[in-house]
């Protein structure tokens, strides 16, 4: 029994250790590999909705326009266009 504990309590620190390790890391990764900075994109997602489990609504600007497009299994469908709105501070 005296073996379990000790093994508990050197090991559990040392996994926590590592699984806090790889969440920092992978947070690196995606900053430095991920996306662009937001002035390099031509593609922004303004906001996404979902209305059920299985179909989301997102509004995309894309040059200048912003596109109202339904996101379901079946792929994407545009449901409506409009110029961009400034962004406000």
């Amino acid at each position: 029994m005296g073996w379990y504990i000790l093994k508990l309590v050197l090991l559990l620190p040392l996994i926590a250790g590592l699984a806090w390790a790889s969440l920092k890391l992978a947070a690196k990764a995606q900053a430095k590999f991920g996306a662009a900075p937001q002035g390099g994109k031509a593609v922004r997602v303004v906001e996404t909705t979902m209305l059920s489990p299985t179909l989301k609504l997102a509004v995309i600007e894309f040059h200048g326009r912003e596109i109202l497009v339904s996101v379901s299994r079946n792929g994407l469908a545009r449901l409506a266009e409009a110029p961009a709105r400034e962004i406000e501070p």
